[in-house]
């Protein structure tokens, strides 16, 4: 309990929290929709905000949160108008973004230290002005999906029905992105843009198969990673080592405890149902 008297872990702790509601949240969505490969464009593009912030001296996480909304817009409509083509336009704005960043802080007059920390998170450096702008995002986040709830339901399960519906697939595929895009600005912040991708996804995918509808998936999604996130906090700070690591290694390991055990549930199954056969 000693680790709470100290303001950066507080500031951690309710910069993870915030976080892993939203991932639960959005993660459900991303897994849902099979947009998984799309979430890493809009993160690796986002780099280039980055080298935006560095090089004109603005503050970093306004100016990402800028280049990641023009990013996840442009893979939107891209992805939208030419699906069969989506991938490989994705990764080429994917590139381009990463190497206008990396381009940018190479003029940068002098070193930048904090560069990797925006790599592989930096949790533990979560400033109070940036816990609020977190939490500016969280609200509008959830507000929408709140808002668009029913509709967002229908456009994840079956797209040609919610045309049918009337439902406006277009508008909510591009405000579906646009939040993915904000949400991936707050995960950098916790685990860095290179393992962006895991905490979105290794919640929702544990949950999938227990939860009764995509509400309670977000719910338990959301639980989930505000776990991963306080006990990779803890080995962080118990053994000195990287906090976003640390908590994505968590994650990882459940996850792969959770397929261990439903490899193990599938054998067992087949072995009784065999059994069964034999007997009769």
């Amino acid at each position: 309990m000693e680790i709470l008297e100290f303001e950066f872990m507080q500031n951690a702790i309710m910069a993870g929290l915030m976080t892993s509601i939203i991932c639960g949240i959005m993660g459900t969505l991303v897994v849902v929709n099979r947009i998984v490969f799309l979430s890493g464009g809009i993160a690796h593009a986002a780099y280039g905000g980055i080298g935006l912030a560095f090089y004109f001296k603005w503050p970093v996480m306004i100016a990402t949160m800028g280049f990641s909304l023009a990013a996840s817009m442009l893979m939107a409509a891209v992805t939208f108008k030419v699906k069969h083509r989506a991938d490989t336009i994705i990764g080429v704005i994917w590139a381009l973004g990463m190497a206008f960043g990396i381009i940018l802080v190479d003029l940068t007059p002098g070193y930048n230290v904090d560069l990797m920390s925006y790599l592989f998170g930096s949790i533990l450096t979560v400033p109070k002005s940036d816990l609020w702008v977190m939490l500016i995002i969280a609200i509008l986040v959830i507000g929408l999906v709140m808002l668009y709830y029913r509709d967002l339901v229908a456009i994840s399960y079956d797209e040609e029905f919610a045309r049918i519906r009337g439902v406006p697939v277009k508008r909510l595929y591009f405000i579906l992105i646009g939040m993915l895009g904000l949400t991936i600005v707050m995960v950098i912040q916790v685990v860095g843009l290179i393992m962006v991708i895991a905490l979105l996804t290794i919640p929702p995918f544990i949950v999938e198969k227990y939860a009764k509808s995509l509400g309670w998936m977000m719910v338990g999604s959301s639980v989930l990673g505000a776990a991963f996130t306080l006990c990779g906090l803890w080995l962080s700070y118990r053994f000195d080592l990287t906090s976003g690591a640390s908590i994505i290694l968590v994650a990882g390991g459940v996850f792969l405890v959770t397929l261990l055990l439903d490899q193990i549930h599938i054998v067992l199954t087949s072995r009784k149902r065999r059994g069964m056969l034999n007997n009769i």
